[in-house]
């Protein structure tokens, strides 16, 4: 009998059967840091590292609470990572984030040597993985990404977008 399903994968079948592609998961948790930081009055962006195929940390957007203009949610999950791991090197990670990285969190993804990063929403203002450059893929830098965009982009980017609209209403009340 004729299948679209591969008879030996029974875990890709159960990822089609139940509409879950392999990032989503995890995606998900990193959805969960955007809304702690969006109800923290922060700029809803929030990242996982997975390792082992466990979460060996978890982070959101602090600028605003830390007064730290470096406190972006990758940069403290790398921090996090390393301090679990006992080692500034990410090698065997994954880092799920809701935005496209900018360049400082992509020089720090490079420097960390994490293998993979996976994406949600582009950021066209400040993406340094596809929108503005493509710090991953630099052949004259000594170590390179591989990603995946657009992995649940839509609720990465509503959660965004409502936002800052909601900031645009508040600053226009008088």
């Amino acid at each position: 009998m004729d299948s679209d399903f591969p008879d030996d994968d029974e875990e890709s079948l159960e990822r089609m059967l139940s509409g879950q592609q392999p990032h989503d998961r995890w995606m998900r948790l990193a959805l969960d840091e955007a809304h702690v930081a969006a109800a923290e009055d922060e700029v809803p962006v929030g990242a996982v590292v997975v390792a082992a195929g466990r979460v060996i940390a978890s982070a959101h957007n602090q600028r605003e609470q830390l007064a730290d203009p470096t406190a972006h949610a990758e940069m403290i999950a790398l921090t996090q990572a390393a301090a679990q791991l006992g080692s500034w090197r990410l090698e065997g990670c994954t880092l799920y984030v809701t935005l496209e990285p900018c360049p400082m969190c992509a020089g720090a993804i490079l420097q960390a040597r994490v293998p993979t990063v996976v994406w949600g929403a582009a950021d066209p203002k400040a993406g340094a993985v596809v929108s503005l450059y493509r710090l991953f893929e630099d052949a004259r830098l000594n170590h390179r990404v591989e990603h995946v965009g657009g992995v649940l982009a839509e609720q990465c980017g509503v959660i965004l977008t409502e936002f800052f609209r909601g900031k645009r209403g508040s600053s226009h009340r008088g």
